[in-house]
């Protein structure tokens, strides 16, 4: 509809004074940007952008000014439309995107990768109503046993319980409370027990009430250790929740993917 090329592109990318009137689209499983600078396209400018994969493509102010009455993320098959108004200056219009399967349409936002030289990590700028975490062959160095959950930040938790199962060193399962953290599992030996699960929160955008939470998890311990976890509560929060953190209670991370999506 522009007239101009398409321009595919796989990774992060600033845009160039070439890119006016062209089409480009983004394709990743991972979070992806693209970058706006001035002194590159003049009044009256287009720059179609579509992202085609399943990491949100976010538009980014560099140098210049982009404003839009929407989001500047792009989820899977989403676009939008950078109409330069100066050449320091840009609106993002941002179009519909294609129609999706009915129910929930899953996106990847995050992959982490450990080990990270320490025994948390945290991912931020998330904005969905729903948030799973995913936590595969996580391992970690040094002695003790390590207790791996996943803490939510939406201002003040107070009140929150998760409640479930979890198995003790008699291989029975026993209730079990925690607050606002939900748990994965125990691992007792380092290096060597791997610890996979996941957590889910749902209606993380609301700005007050509870979000509900879900997790299941376990290690490949052996029958001495106290493994896994299962359950689910509720966190009282008086914000939305916009960020997670992955920590176990002993020494570095030293292998393990995390991994985050939104619907």
């Amino acid at each position: 509809m522009l007239g101009g090329e398409a321009s595919a592109k796989t990774a992060s990318y600033t845009l160039v004074a070439a890119d006016a009137g062209t089409a480009i689209s983004m394709s990743n499983a991972s979070a992806t940007t693209i970058t706006v600078n001035t002194a590159l396209f003049a009044a009256g400018d287009t720059v179609q952008i579509t992202n085609l994969g399943a990491g949100v493509c976010t538009i980014t102010a560099g140098t210049a000014t982009v404003n839009t009455s929407a989001s500047l993320a792009l989820a899977q098959y989403e676009s939008g439309t950078l109409d330069f108004t100066s050449t320091s200056a840009a609106i993002f219009i941002k179009g519909a995107g294609a129609a999706g399967a009915s129910g929930d349409v899953w996106t990847l936002l995050n992959t982490t990768t450990l080990p990270l030289g320490n025994n948390t990590v945290t991912v931020t700028g998330l904005t969905s109503e729903k948030i799973l975490v995913t936590i595969t062959n996580a391992t970690h160095a040094g002695g003790g046993s390590g207790f791996y959950y996943v803490t939510p930040t939406c201002g003040t938790t107070t009140g929150s319980e998760w409640r479930g199962l979890k198995r003790t060193a008699t291989a029975t399962m026993i209730e079990n409370t925690q607050t606002a953290n939900a748990p994965i599992a125990n691992s007792t030996t380092a290096g060597t027990d791997t610890v996979s699960g996941y957590v889910l929160y749902t209606g993380c955008k609301s700005t007050s009430g509870e979000k509900s939470v879900q997790s299941t998890g376990g290690s490949n311990s052996d029958s001495a250790s106290t493994g896994s976890y299962t359950g689910g509560g509720i966190v009282f929060a008086t914000a939305a929740l916009t960020e997670i953190t992955f920590a176990n209670t002993v020494n570095n991370f030293t292998a393990g993917t995390m991994k985050i999506y939104g619907a």
